[in-house]
């Protein structure tokens, strides 16, 4: 189970708990975040222990995602977190600007998304990426973005994950 496994804390990481509230420090910036009390968390010299409270089904469903929560974590402090997407279509663009992200999808008029705090994006030809510390943050935005203008199934268009498939559709026949 993941809950069970022990985390080992990398040299340049720094963590403290105190009353709930779980806080890391490394080369690439701090990350904090709040657990219930439910998983007891046992910081030891450079390896992190969770143990649940009780032995009922949520409990352990919390074990768990405690234990995963943690491993991002000190991953994002040291490594951090990068989704590329990539864009076709003909005519659609990307363009970072300050802290606005412009799509030109084929809509009517651009759209123009904030960046959130925390986000670093870059835009080339045919793609862009974000990256930052925050697993759940990283992720979020980049949905968030695709979901602007999903791939559609027939001729691809769209925004997409670098390395997702689409399953094309094949358009009408035409009958002679």
């Amino acid at each position: 189970m993941i809950g069970k496994r022990i985390i080992t804390i990398p040299e340049k990481v720094e963590v403290n708990l105190a009353s709930g509230v779980l806080t890391m420090k490394g080369p690439l910036g701090t990350l904090t975040r709040e657990f219930k009390s439910i998983i007891e968390i046992n910081i030891n010299d450079k390896e992190i222990t969770l143990a649940p409270q009780k032995t009922d089904v949520d409990t352990c469903a919390l074990w768990g995602t405690y234990g995963s929560h943690i491993a991002n974590m000190i991953l994002g402090v040291t490594k951090g977190y990068e989704k590329k997407m990539q864009i076709e279509g003909v005519g659609y663009k990307v363009n970072v600007v300050g802290d606005k992200m412009v799509l030109e999808i084929g809509l009517s008029h651009d759209v123009e998304v904030p960046i959130p705090e925390g986000i670093k994006a870059v835009s080339d030809k045919s793609g862009f990426a974000f990256s930052g510390i925050d697993k759940e943050l990283v992720g979020q935005f980049a949905a968030k973005i695709r979901a602007y203008k999903k791939t559609e199934p027939y001729k691809g268009k769209g925004i997409r994950y670098v390395g997702e498939f689409i399953r094309r559709k094949q358009g009408k026949k035409s009958t002679a």
